[in-house]
């Protein structure tokens, strides 16, 4: 039995790919396969902002919390940077995410849902208060 994408997503791509390599262009799932390599960057563009989100929490933690700062948080936000960095040198058409409003605003309503989660804090900037540069800076930190 052939699996289909409705029934098995793994196998069907396992199938899609060998037909690929075969040369059988004839017998691919082309409306499916065309969704799957969308879903590539729409996937690689939730990684970025769940890293970004996460990067940002830390900051904001970080600013907000300063009698909790330590090793850990600095561990985290080193982490997400290089991530992110890792994403943007992976995948360098995500760079235009980080200057697009709506996905700014989108990731740093993450980032306060998840401070505010953490913290029990809810007095937080109703904007972001910082350039993305600084915020991927491998040594800066925000100002108490």
């Amino acid at each position: 039995m052939i699996a289909t994408y409705e029934t098995d997503v793994v196998a069907w791509a396992n199938e899609q790919a060998r037909l690929i390599r075969a040369g059988r262009f004839d017998l691919l799932d082309i409306e499916h396969v065309a969704e799957e390599i969308e879903d590539v960057g729409k996937s690689e563009q939730r990684e970025l902002a769940n890293r970004m989100a996460v990067l940002l929490a830390h900051l904001l933690k970080w600013q907000h919390q300063p009698e909790r700062q330590g090793n850990s948080w600095q561990n985290t936000i080193r982490a997400q940077r290089k991530e992110v960095a890792y994403l943007l040198d992976e995948a360098p058409s995500l760079r235009g995410k980080l200057v697009e409003p709506r996905w700014l605003d989108m990731v740093w309503a993450k980032a306060v849902a998840q401070a505010g989660d953490e913290t029990g804090l809810d007095d937080w900037p109703a904007t972001m208060p910082w350039l993305v540069p600084e915020i991927l800076a491998e040594d800066w930190l925000p100002k108490i």
